[in-house]
């Protein structure tokens, strides 16, 4: 296993340096945020959706447009708003009354990278109508399917819920997403560098770095990252412990929990603790990769109850004593 590990782990190096371009472009606009950063790449390797969450001014469309502009694909940018019909997202038939037919015209989700800005402000029916497009990848217009090409990923930002104006997304499809980041202030320093970065000067030019061809061949090299039996026995254990918590000698939790994770959780944590490992050079999964990947797999899939809720927990309190409660191989 060894020489396979070496040769892996060369070919992470060899391939990686364009992530690191993609990197460097991002903060030629964004001072700090290198966990969002790295969430961000993160979901690009993994072919994952992912939900940036956090009150206005943190710089969750910006850093999602930068990426975007540094990549060779199509882009889309939607402001969510209360009367966005599903018919503005995925398209619509169009009559034509001198043919006496229809004419299909494609939405702006006929793209590669979707920016859904402000999602959580616009009602069930348009969160809906992305559900097809995230999973399966495709669209439905009248009687006809259409295929969404690849890289096709839907980054998105939300404010949080107490804010005004904004609806909680469905279960459904927030369990689409991949990850969930919760976006924080920055330190001082970092809002010092702000101040002094966007003083009247023209914002920096960000160069196209990275194509498609590129990032599908990390994608197949991501598959050839060697995770152990037992990193994916804890993985189970992990997922396991939020639907049977007493099973794990997590008898507190259990009055604390509505719903676990689904399965998505595992086949997430799988590919996105492979994913964390790449951007870190390694050929290998180790169980620190799935703990620093774990809470922002887990935190919108791990459902409390009012019990909880009475008593100020929140999914991350349950996810992080779901952590330190499983044991580590």
């Amino acid at each position: 296993m060894q020489p396979d590990l070496n040769k892996t782990r060369d070919l992470i190096a060899e391939k990686s340096g364009a992530l690191q371009n993609l990197r460097n472009e991002v903060h030629k606009v964004i001072v700090g945020q290198e966990a969002m950063v790295d969430r961000i790449l993160i979901a690009l390797l993994a072919g994952g959706h992912i939900l940036l969450e956090g009150v206005p001014g943190l710089a969750k469309t910006t850093a999602i447009k930068t990426v975007s502009d540094a990549i060779h694909t199509a882009f889309q940018r939607i402001q969510f708003t209360p009367d966005l019909l599903p018919a503005d997202l995925i398209g619509t038939l169009i009559y034509n009354p001198k043919e006496g037919n229809f004419t299909i015209r494609r939405g702006p989700i006929f793209a590669n990278i979707i920016l859904a800005d402000e999602i959580n402000r616009a009602p069930a029916k348009v969160q809906s109508a992305l559900l097809e497009a995230m999973q399966e990848k495709q669209v439905t217009i009248g009687d006809k399917t259409f295929s969404l090409e690849e890289p096709f990923l839907v980054m998105a930002t939300q404010n949080p819920i107490e804010q005004e104006g904004t609806y909680p997304l469905p279960e459904a499809q927030i369990d689409r997403f991949m990850l969930k980041v919760k976006i924080t202030y920055p330190s001082r320093n970092e809002e010092k560098k702000i101040m002094e970065r966007f003083s009247g000067r023209p914002p920096a030019r960000v160069q196209t770095v990275i194509r498609p061809e590129e990032i599908f061949a990390m994608r197949d090299l991501l598959e050839r990252v060697y995770i152990d039996d037992k990193v994916l026995d804890y993985i189970v254990d992990i997922v396991y412990a939020t639907r049977q918590p007493k099973e794990y000698h997590l008898e507190k939790l259990a009055p604390l929990i509505e719903y676990g994770a689904s399965p998505r959780a595992s086949i997430y944590l799988n590919i996105g603790s492979r994913a964390h490992a790449f951007l870190q050079g390694r050929a290998y999964v180790t169980p620190q990769d799935v703990k620093s990947i774990g809470m922002d797999i887990l935190r919108h899939r791990v459902i409390v109850t009012y019990e909880a809720e009475a008593e100020d927990l929140s999914s991350e309190d349950v996810v992080r004593m779901i952590f330190d409660g499983v044991p580590v191989p």
